[in-house]
């Protein structure tokens, strides 16, 4: 469960690769493919966040924005906007999640 949490919560700012990391390594004490897929997937992730501490700021700036739209669509297709916008009494019908509209 710790593993899958961690795939969803990939793009998403926090600890989605810590929990990725960590459901392999409890999946590696039982199993050898686990710690293989482990070992993977520690080696690309270093390898991707050496390769972005090395990029220009507008490379950087780009990678940041794409997580912050991917968080903004989450948070619209949740419905987190229209419940907020309920709340102050804003009832914008663009503001709707089209996975909860009638």
């Amino acid at each position: 469960m710790v593993l899958v949490l961690g795939i969803v919560m990939i793009p998403y700012p926090g600890p989605g690769w810590l929990c990725v990391f960590t459901g392999l390594g409890l999946l590696a004490t039982e199993f050898a493919w686990a710690h293989r897929v482990n070992a993977f997937a520690k080696h690309h992730y270093q390898r991707w966040a050496h390769w972005l501490s090395r990029q220009h700021p507008l490379v950087k700036l780009s990678v940041m924005g794409a997580t912050g739209l991917t968080v903004l669509a989450t948070l619209w297709l949740v419905g987190a906007f229209d419940l907020v916008g309920r709340l102050f009494g804003v009832e914008w019908h663009w503001l709707a999640s089209p996975l909860f509209t009638p």
